[in-house]
């Protein structure tokens, strides 16, 4: 099996709805973002899928959430901003560009990530 994975960042901020605590206060983070795509072979130039391909794709997805407030956005107005929930935003938007996706990370702080893949 070979695998890659690519990161980017993006900036926003969120509250977490029927959280007890300050994270129910409107708060930001400097998010970093990693997608990580597998194959069990390699293209014909020995490559699972080109980097920037990947890069292009992910930050056209994070576009869509950086600099914004996420529960103004359609999908949080419905889903509540958790990292968790980010993660699956990413993946099924990055699925819909049929990248072949194992897993998308979600770091909200350094030492605290939330993973999202599909069994």
């Amino acid at each position: 099996m070979f695998e890659i994975e690519v990161y980017s960042h993006f900036s926003s901020a969120h509250r977490l709805r029927k959280y007890k605590g300050k994270c129910e206060n409107t708060h930001g983070h400097n998010w970093k973002v990693g997608v990580n795509i597998s194959s069990d072979k390699l293209n014909n130039i020995g490559i699972v899928i080109d980097f920037k391909d990947v890069k292009k794709e992910l930050n056209g997805v994070l576009k869509k959430l950086d600099h914004k407030n996420l529960n103004a956005l359609s999908y949080f107005r419905r889903v509540n901003p958790t990292s968790e929930n980010i993660a699956k935003f990413i993946f099924c938007e990055l699925k819909a560009k049929r990248l072949p996706l194992s897993f998308v990370s979600v770091w909200e702080a350094e030492d605290s990530k939330a993973i999202y893949r599909e069994r």
